[in-house]
Order: structure tokens, then C-alpha cells, then sequence
């Protein structure tokens, strides 16, 4: 059966990375009020002090505003400075000319880490990524919005490895147990939008990881053979996020050859 845990080294391989990485400068995140950004905002803490971390709010008029107090929340547990900003005036030229909900999401996304950088770069510091690695692995969040960041700290833990940690360390129980939603228009939810909950798509997933076949992972998990093929081709179809695809030319090739 597959079933995931979390490694008893991850808090302190994620605090040393983070430590490492960000070598002195401080680090704005964005806030949501949920799991990710909540798990991602203790460990910006544990590794570099509540000091030298920024919490950014982004929400719109529409907003739950459960969502606002929970950030107020986790911010001040963690002793953080917050900055609040309603983000309804920067959306509403796009509202304009483009009617499609989901493209709009696609552009909240993206000015939501327009906003995270313009605070970054005036400080000289970086930004942090909150997505986990189920969102990676099947292309779940938004090329150049919450796809972009300087580096992701639970970018090697599934959603469900997630939870295990949340709770670990004493994460409010109502932030755990919330829906997961990116926020982007209304009653959206991630498992609504992924088609399969977090609990068979993580362990899917795993078995991707681990090279089993289709029929070995339905072996292991008891899980549709068709939500397995639907699962790879979530992968597959959004490798594109995931890489930089270049014509090679040159002796070394970044992206491909060219490793940092």
C-alpha cells in the first residue's frame, strides 16, 4: 500500500535550505490564509527570523473574509510585519476585455506576483514560492504568477505531507482543515479543479515518482486505472511549466546542458 509520511529531517533540511538560499536577505511571501503559505511562513521564520520576513495579503472586495482574519492570524503568531492590499483597482482594466473567468484568474495570479516582487526589489530581497509539489507536478498553479519565486520551500512535499506537517507543528486546526482554493473566483477549489482529491492524486503521484506502471500503482492504491492515465497526463501536458525549452546552438545550453 502506498501511504505517505514525512521524513523526521524535513523541518530541518527545509530551515538549512531556506537559511543557505536566502544568504542574509530578507524574504516576502504571499499570504492566503491557507496551509501552504501558512507552513511556508513558520519555516521563513524558523530559518532567517520573524525580522527579516514580509507577509503580503492580496485579496479583493469578494474575498471571504475568513480567509483575511486567518492571515491576520498566523501573522501574528509569527510575529511578522503584514501589508494588506485589495487588489480590485489593478484587476479591473483586465475585467474589461476579458471575460473568461479562468484567463482572469490567470491574471490575478500574475499581479498578485507583480505586486510580491515590486516589494522584493525594493528591498534587495527575494520571493518566496508556496506551492507543494502535488500543484507542481500536475501544472496546478500559474505560469509566471504563483509560478514564479526565487525558490519554493514545500516545493518537495505533497499536499497530503503537507497536512502531516501542519500539524506537527501545531498549525491552527482551522487553517488545516479549510478547502484548499487558490481564491481566484468564486466557490473555486483546488480538488474541484485538479478532478480528483489530494488523497489519491498524492499517492498517484508517488507512484510516478517511484517509476511503478499503471497497473503496479493501481495495485498498490486500489485506485481506477483511468484516474491513474488521467493523473500522468496532467503531468505530462504541463511539463511546459516546469522547463525552458531553447533551440540548442551553443557548446551549453540553458535549461538543458547549462546547469547552475
Amino acid at each position: 500500500m502506498i501511504e505517505l509520511s514525512l521524513s523526521e529531517l524535513a523541518e530541518e533540511t527545509i530551515v538549512d535550505f531556506i537559511r543557505n538560499f536566502s544568504n542574509g536577505k530578507k524574504v516576502v511571501v504571499g499570504l492566503s490564509g491557507g496551509i501552504d503559505s501558512s507552513l511556508v511562513l513558520y519555516l521563513l521564520v524558523k530559518a532567517i527570523g520573524k525580522e527579516n520576513v514580509i507577509g503580503v495579503h492580496l485579496p479583493e472586495k469578494t474575498t471571504n473574509p475568513k480567509d483575511t482574519e486567518d492571515v491576520k492570524k498566523i501573522a501574528s503568531i509569527n510575529g511578522i510585519d503584514l501589508i494588506i492590499e485589495y487588489l480590485d483597482d489593478y484587476i479591473q482594466p483586465f475585467k474589461k476585455n476579458i471575460k473568461d473567468i479562468r484567463i482572469l484568474g490567470n491574471v490575478k495570479a500574475r499581479l498578485r506576483m507583480v505586486y510580491l516582487y515590486s516589494i522584493s526589489n525594493s528591498i534587495g530581497g527575494l520571493v518566496s514560492g508556496t506551492s507543494n509539489k502535488s500543484e507542481l507536478l500536475t501544472g496546478y498553479f500559474t505560469k509566471y504568477g504563483d509560478g514564479a519565486a526565487d525558490f519554493y520551500p514545500i516545493g518537495d512535499l505533497y499536499k497530503t505531507q503537507v497536512r502531516l506537517f501542519a500539524k506537527k507543528i501545531g498549525i491552527p486546526e482551522e487553517i488545516i482543515n479549510k478547502i484548499p482554493t487558490a481564491g481566484l473566483w468564486e466557490n473555486q477549489t483546488d480538488e474541484g479543479e485538479l478532478g480528483i482529491s489530494y488523497n489519491d492524486l498524492d499517492k498517484i503521484l508517488y507512484g510516478i515518482e517511484q517509476l511503478y506502471d499503471d497497473f503496479k500503482i493501481h495495485e498498490e492504491t486500489n485506485i481506477p486505472i483511468e484516474k491513474i492515465k488521467y493523473v500522468r497526463n496532467l503531468v505530462d501536458k504541463s511539463k511546459h511549466k516546469r522547463n525552458i525549452y531553447i533551440p540548442k546552438i551553443g557548446i551549453r545550453t540553458v535549461g538543458l546542458d547549462w546547469r547552475e
